[in-house]
């Protein structure tokens, strides 16, 4: 079988969102890509470029979900509730945002990991935005209430509903906060 980098990222990403990236080793990388430590060097270098590129991966895959959400028809309002619940990892696997997660461990002492989880936060918050104007426009949501603020106030949600999320609780708590945040546009 051939090796697949792509592919490896996703498992890599996977493995680094169950323990974090201190809590991950070089041969726990190696073993869960069904490879040898040597493959891993010389396909990525190190293991902080194969979590570079796990968290690279991991906001594309979010941006192209929230595109594809918001680009359907219908409501706005049930989608921005998906969206908060799956950024945030409600109901599903209970680990929270894998970047709020690595920003939470390493951001204060990496660059690298504030650039990424910068532009992600910065470009969901400006989803919510264009969402929030969107449902104004269609009367779901007072008109009274800035896009820039609620967006912004939508995003810090959902970061710390990811920490809830990933520190454990009913599911129930948490619907409760989206429907919350939502439900007060």
């Amino acid at each position: 079988m051939q090796f697949q980098a792509d592919e490896a990222v996703e498992r890599a990403m996977d493995l680094f969102w169950r323990q974090g990236y201190s809590g991950t080793t070089p041969q726990e990388l190696a073993s869960e890509l069904g490879i040898g430590k040597g493959s891993l060097y010389n396909t990525f270098e190190s293991k902080h470029e194969l979590f570079m590129r796990a968290l690279r991966r991991y906001s594309e895959t979010r941006l192209e979900y929230l595109t594809g959400l918001f680009s359907a028809p219908g409501p706005i309002r049930p989608r921005l509730k998906e969206a908060m619940t799956v950024l945030a990892g409600v109901g599903k696997h209970q680990r929270g945002c894998v970047m709020v997660n690595a920003a939470a461990e390493l951001g204060a002492a990496n660059n690298d990991v504030n650039s990424i989880a910068d532009d992600l936060f910065t470009r969901i918050q400006e989803v919510f935005r264009q969402a929030i104007a969107q449902g104004q426009e269609s009367g779901e949501f007072d008109v009274d209430q800035i896009p820039d603020t609620a967006a912004s106030q939508l995003l810090a949600s959902m970061v710390g509903l990811s920490v809830l999320v990933k520190a454990g609780g009913p599911s129930e708590r948490f619907r409760a906060v989206i429907d919350g945040s939502v439900d007060g546009l």
